[in-house]
């Protein structure tokens, strides 16, 4: 069975440099001891949460604590860098996992994929298929058997996202049926049925996401003071919140302290009725377990034990109390729990240091890893170390080895991989994604934040005369010039890695283009054949190619050129395999790696969407202001255009080589760059030129009171509003269609609006200036037609364009359309 891991557990496998345990950390786990409560906190997406409450929740009230959200962010928009999708997933996977390492709670996540925004329960519900999350919930409230359960959303429109509302609607479902054993009894293998005591929602204003102000809802409502400063972290809730909440930085979301007192207010929406307290009336003591009166003992002894300066003073105290824990039914989840928090408490006041370090950070299936096994005691209470296992290699040594103060013992060995060891993918990735659901068959990693650990270490001392064992996962420690000593997780790859440069070839005509194919050796000598497979009505040449990789790491470039055999070549995949000894591999490689997370590796396919467009662009030399994140411009270079990256330098140049300038998304909420150049933009356009401008948000990011870094993005007034169109196939109205940008050079009909993912677009424009035309009308099921999806003017001899339609979701997905529409943009000024 999966057990939930404890914070004192999560923490032995750190990113970064870990932290040694401070006294005042070891005071608070003796006081979580004594503490046999939980909380499960239900939301949608990364950075729902209310950090000030999970930290005070776990470090004031001592409450074992975990966030559920129910997708890992995947629909969202990317601050920092071009990933999208599930790929944006993964990064707010590991935000969320910084957060819980700075404010103490465990992360867990449902199967459910954010598709992007939605506007009503119904639809995420439906989207994600109502059975399976709710099954999931279900699953981990009997998995983490929460005494209460905390929504952050209503389950009606004022949460202000279909997710928001799905996640307190299903929470709310999941809440009745979890104890009932006729209720997805597949799940009863591993776990019990579970009933909460409690069901509330942490109530905000409406319109008012971060306000303490009292809501006025009626029912049984309780106020918890949360900004509370504690004198063993040295740090108050609100300064701890405010340092978790910005690990949330793809999203932009970081915030200043708040030291000041704070409310937090929680409805009570199911379960018996308190009246002070959230816990109120439920026993979290150790009265829940039987026999238990010897243990409760030893835990008050070492409240009045514990020397901050000599911690071992508690030692022997909690080799008995864990002989105690263990003589009790540990098919319990608290003895089990707690039993574990002592062994963390006994590894904290020994100061034991126990590491598996593989000299390198690779290794591949049936392949040879050298590793090092570290051992380190930090005091001189007698500690011996009795023990080392690799249990997955199937090494067993016995020993019987004093830990000595500081005197780090090393034991240096030679592994030899198994052949069946899993490749390092996300668990919830290793299979297609169903639009709104992550396919994971086992029942049992359903929750679980990342990977188990596919290579362990096991350390067994005696302490006592008391056996322990500690499990650490393989990591690989190095040293970055900057940074110093950090961290990353081992990795299981195949022999070989197979990437292509682009995610889409797309075709304006019959002219042959090349594709670049890298082949990555991830061991030592390695030779193949690599083979690339193209759809009917496309030819490649050659098909394939054989190559020799004698170092570890090594790389070798192919070159490919490919073509449509007629302008109507249907659209398909072309896919990319090697072929070698050791099998057939048909990934890729891709590590996502920015400073606030750990570098992240997926194994995608190797392959990418050919598709031969009916298209014609007249612009051919264009400048790009990157904003945000995306990748517009390798779609720009597929359509035949040389782009040239605006940076301070360019845009210090003469912009009258372009024939049209394109800002990326964001770009205005981010670029300060933009703050000094409006002007000369202005006078691009004014004088001739083409500036295509896609969307900006309304506020976050900026110098103005809008949140943009300029008054005014366009040569006449508009202003960036909130609307958006989240159904990707809704009704597209042509208001003009004679209109130059919807007839040169392509002409635009229906059609081009088919096969749209995600969303129409977001932040529309608004209140926009007469001078402004408005080229569509589009909106939702039972909405308002909305008119600024695109807006145009003439400046001068020049264009001006406002769109808030996703192109940077559709060019790199291939949408043919969404081709043909940006042509007729970056076009406007061209000569026929």
């Amino acid at each position: 069975m999966y057990v939930a891991l404890s914070t004192a557990v999560r923490a032995q496998v750190p990113f970064g440099k870990p932290r040694p345990a401070t006294p005042g950390d070891i005071q608070l786990g003796i006081k979580r001891l004594a503490v046999l409560g939980s909380v499960l906190y239900i939301a949608a997406h990364p950075d729902d949460e209310n950090t000030l409450l999970l930290t005070y929740l776990h470090n004031e009230r001592n409450l074992r604590t975990a966030y559920l959200s129910l997708t890992r962010g995947d629909g969202g928009q990317n601050l920092i860098g071009p990933e999208q999708g599930e790929n944006i997933g993964v990064i707010r996977t590991q935000e969320l996992l910084a957060a819980r390492r700075i404010d103490g709670p465990e992360q867990l996540f449902s199967r459910a994929y954010d598709f992007g925004f939605s506007k009503s329960t119904d639809e995420a519900v439906k989207t994600w298929g109502r059975d399976q999350v709710l099954s999931d919930i279900v699953w981990l409230i009997r998995k983490f058997q929460p005494d209460v359960i905390i929504t952050r959303f209503p389950p009606d429109p004022r949460a202000g996202h279909g997710h928001h509302s799905a996640s307190g609607f299903l929470a709310e479902e999941a809440f009745k049926l979890s104890n009932d054993p006729k209720s997805y009894p597949e799940q009863l293998r591993y776990v019990k049925p579970w009933q909460a005591k409690r069901l509330f929602w942490n109530a905000f204003t409406p319109g008012r996401f971060q306000s303490n102000e009292k809501p006025s809802e009626s029912g049984t409502l309780l106020g918890l003071e949360t900004g509370l400063y504690n004198p063993l972290l040295g740090k108050s809730y609100g300064e701890l919140a405010a340092e978790s909440r910005s690990q949330h930085k793809s999203q932009g979301f970081g915030v200043g302290a708040n030291r000041g007192a704070r409310m937090d207010y929680l409805l009570l929406k199911g379960g018996d009725k308190p009246q002070v307290d959230l816990v109120e009336g439920i026993d979290m003591s150790w009265n829940r377990v039987p026999n238990s009166e010897r243990v409760q003992e030893l835990i008050y002894q070492l409240n009045s034990q514990f020397v901050p300066a000599q911690p071992t003073s508690i030692v022997a105290t909690l080799v008995t109390l864990h002989r105690e824990i263990s003589q009790l039914d540990t098919t319990q989840l608290y003895v089990r729990t707690k039993r574990q928090e002592v062994e963390t408490l006994l590894q904290q006041c020994l100061g034991l240091v126990f590491e598996a370090l593989p000299l390198d950070y690779v290794g591949t299936p049936g392949g040879t890893v050298d590793i090092r096994l570290t051992g380190l005691g930090r005091t001189n209470f007698p500690v011996k170390l009795t023990r080392l296992r690799l249990p997955q290699l199937g090494r067993d040594t016995a020993m019987a080895m004093p830990l000595k103060a500081n005197e780090q013992h090393l034991f240096t060995m030679s592994a030899k991989l198994p052949t069946n060891l899993r490749l390092s993918q996300p668990y919830w990735l290793e299979k297609p994604i169903e639009r709104g659901l992550f396919n994971v068959s086992d029942q049992r990693l359903i929750g679980l934040p990342e990977n188990p650990p596919a290579l362990t270490a096991e350390f067994t001392v005696e302490v006592e005369g008391l056996p322990f064992t500690f499990t650490r996962p393989w990591l690989y420690k190095y040293t970055d010039p900057v940074e110093g000593e950090l961290y990353r997780s081992f990795e299981v790859r195949p022999e070989v890695s197979i990437n292509l440069p682009e995610r889409v070839y797309a075709f304006a005509d019959n002219q042959a283009k090349t594709v670049e194919v890298l082949v990555k050796a991830n061991r030592a000598n390695v030779s193949g054949t690599l083979s690339v497979d193209v759809p009917t009505g496309w030819r490649v040449s050659p098909n394939s190619e054989t190559f020799t990789l004698g170092e570890k790491y090594q790389e070798q470039r192919f070159t490919f050129s490919l073509m449509p055999m007629s302008s109507s070549a249907p659209e398909g995949r072309l896919r990319v395999s090697a072929q070698t000894p050791g099998g057939r591999v048909t990934t890729g490689l891709r590590t996502i790696s920015y400073p606030h997370i750990p570098p992240q590796s997926l194994f995608p396919p190797a392959e990418a969407k050919v598709e031969r467009l009916n298209i014609v662009v007249k612009a051919k030399n264009i400048g790009y202001i990157a904003g945000a994140g995306d990748d517009v411009p390798a779609a720009l270079r597929q359509m035949g255009c040389t782009v040239t990256m605006l940076d301070e330098a360019e845009l210090s140049k003469d912009l009258s080589r372009f024939d049209a300038i394109v800002v990326g998304v964001r770009a205005y909420n981010t670029e300060d760059r933009l703050r000094f150049n409006q002007d000369k933009l202005m006078s691009y356009v004014q004088r001739g030129g083409t500036l295509v401008v896609q969307y900006a948000t309304p506020g976050g990011g900026g110098i103005t009171q809008s949140g943009l870094k300029v008054n005014q993005i366009g040569p006449f007034p508009f202003t960036v509003g909130r609307d958006r169109v989240a159904e990707e196939d809704a009704t597209v109205t042509m208001l003009n269609p004679s209109h130059m940008l919807l007839n040169r050079p392509n002409k635009i009909t229906d059609d081009d609006f088919k096969g749209w993912i995600q969303e129409r677009g977001l932040y529309f424009a608004q209140d926009y200036d007469r001078s402004y035309e408005s080229l569509f009308s589009m909106n939702d099921a039972g909405e308002s037609p909305k008119l600024g999806s695109l807006i145009y003017a003439n400046y001068g001899r020049g264009h001006f364009i406002y769109t808030g339609l996703a192109f940077f979701r559709q060019l790199p997905n291939g949408v043919p359309g969404a081709y043909r529409l940006f042509a007729n943009l970056i076009s406007a000024g061209a000569k026929n």
